[in-house]
């Protein structure tokens, strides 16, 4: 069983089972200054996932959450690194537009946090392909 605190807004974090608690869609971005990761003085990373406890076929769940990370780290001297968490708890019975709502409220919220230059700009994007990814709906 492997373990994962996941640090909500406005309430304390909560610890889920990884493996009980599947990621129904995500969306992630990163962006550094070197040619290769390993060698870059500065480090941009955002993610945003919806995980869910009782997925169906169909897509449908029976609660879940929306959390989104953003972590800038630097190897400039004076340089201050950044690091934000953002998530909801999608109570039981949410539906997929409940969801999408989360994704949405989330990315605002980490959009209007502190981020290092224009890293914030990401945010809107980032949400549509959290969407993006959710379940198809057949219609």
């Amino acid at each position: 069983m492997t373990m994962r605190t996941i640090t909500l807004t406005g309430r304390p974090p909560v610890q889920i089972d990884e493996e009980a608690w599947s990621v129904l869609a995500d969306a992630k971005d990163e962006a550094h200054d070197g040619q290769i990761r390993s060698q870059a003085n500065r480090v941009s990373s955002w993610a945003i996932r919806v995980r869910t406890l009782d997925a169906n076929a169909d897509g449908d769940f029976s609660g879940g959450i929306v959390s989104a990370v953003y972590s800038y780290t630097s190897a400039w001297q004076g340089a201050r690194c950044r690091s934000v968490k953002h998530g909801v708890i999608l109570s039981s019975g949410a539906t997929a537009a409940d969801a999408c709502a989360a994704i949405k409220e989330v990315c605002a919220r980490m959009g209007a946090s502190e981020h290092h230059d224009e890293d914030a700009a990401r945010w809107p994007q980032l949400g549509d392909d959290c969407i993006a990814d959710m379940p198809v709906e057949v219609l």
